[in-house]
C-alpha cells in the first residue's frame, strides 16, 4: 500500500520503518518541511514530503504528532480526501511533560481522539497509542506466536476499523477490537491497558472489565495514575515526542 504518516517522531519513525520493511510506500511529514527529513529518511526507508502532501498519499493516513500541535494542522488537510480512506489518530495527553492543560479533555467526557476527530474534521482511528515505538518497532511476532502483543483499535467506521485493524495484523500484533471512539478512553494513559503489551485474551478482559461507559471514580483514578507516571518520567528525565 502506499500510506502517507505526518509525523516522524518514536511512533512515527518506527511505524515508518517496518511499514517500507514490509513492502509499503511510505511518505513522512513533520512541521518543519521535507529538508529536514534527510535523516528520518535514511532511517526508515520513507520518502519526505509535506504534511498536505502526507495527507493525500495513498491508502491509509497515519497522524502521530504531539496532542498540542493537532490545532496547529493546516486547515482543510483532509477535505479532499477520500472518506474510505482511514485517518489513524495515534496521540495521548501528556500535561505535564508535553502538551499542557487541555480542558476539554479533563472536565467532560470527550476522549483524547474525539478531541483530535473534532480538530481534523475527519472521522479517526485510534491504535498504536498504548505501545512503546521501540517495541512497536522490534516486538511484532508471526501469528499465533505464544504472548503475541495485542493492540486496541477503536473507531466508529466498521470498514476503515477493519482495514486498520488487518494493518495492525501484519506489522506483527494481534487487532483486538476496542469499541467505538467513544470507548477508547481504555487505552488512553492511566488504564491498565496502557503500555502493558498484553496478549489478545488478556486485553480482551482489561477492556471488558472496564466496562463501556467510563464512570467518575474511573476517570479520577486513570487521571491520578497518569499524573504520578508524568512525574516518574520526569524524575528519569524522558523524553516525549
Amino acid at each position: 500500500m502506499k500510506i502517507g504518516i505526518i509525523g516522524a517522531g518514536f511512533i512515527g519513525s518506527a511505524l515508518a520503518t517496518r511499514l517500507t520493511n514490509l513492502g509499503h510506500s511510505v511518505a513522512i511529514a513533520n512541521s518543519r518541511g521535507p529538508e529536514t527529513l534527510s535523516e528520518v529518511a535514511q532511517k526508515t526507508g520513507a520518502v519526505p514530503v509535506t504534511a498536505q502532501q502526507a495527507a493525500q498519499y495513498g491508502e491509509i493516513i497515519v497522524v502521530t504528532i504531539p496532542l498540542k500541535n493537532i490545532p496547529n494542522l493546516p486547515k482543510g488537510l483532509f477535505e479532499d480526501l477520500p472518506g474510505e480512506i482511514p485517518v489513524i489518530d495515534t496521540s495521548n495527553y501528556y500535561p505535564l511533560l508535553r502538551d499542557g492543560h487541555i480542558p476539554e479533555l479533563e472536565q467532560g467526557e470527550l476522549t483524547e481522539s474525539e478531541w483530535v476527530e473534532q480538530h481534523l474534521g475527519r472521522p479517526v482511528i485510534k491504535v498504536f497509542n498504548n505501545i512503546m515505538a521501540d517495541h512497536l518497532e522490534k516486538s511484532g511476532q508471526p501469528v499465533g506466536t505464544p504472548g503475541r502483543i495485542a493492540l486496541p483499535v477503536a473507531g466508529d467506521d466498521p470498514a476503515a476499523k477493519q482495514k486498520v485493524m488487518a494493518l495492525v495484523e501484519e506489522l506483527g500484533f494481534d487487532a483486538v477490537d476496542n469499541g467505538n471512539l467513544r470507548e477508547s478512553w481504555r487505552q488512553q494513559p492511566g488504564t491498565p491497558c496502557y503500555g502493558a503489551d498484553l496478549p489478545a485474551r488478556e486485553l480482551e478482559q482489561q477492556l471488558e472489565s472496564l466496562g463501556t461507559t467510563r464512570t467518575a471514580q474511573q476517570r479520577a483514578q486513570f487521571l491520578a495514575n497518569h499524573a504520578a507516571l508524568e512525574k516518574q518520567m520526569e524524575a528519569q528525565g524522558i523524553k516525549l515526542k
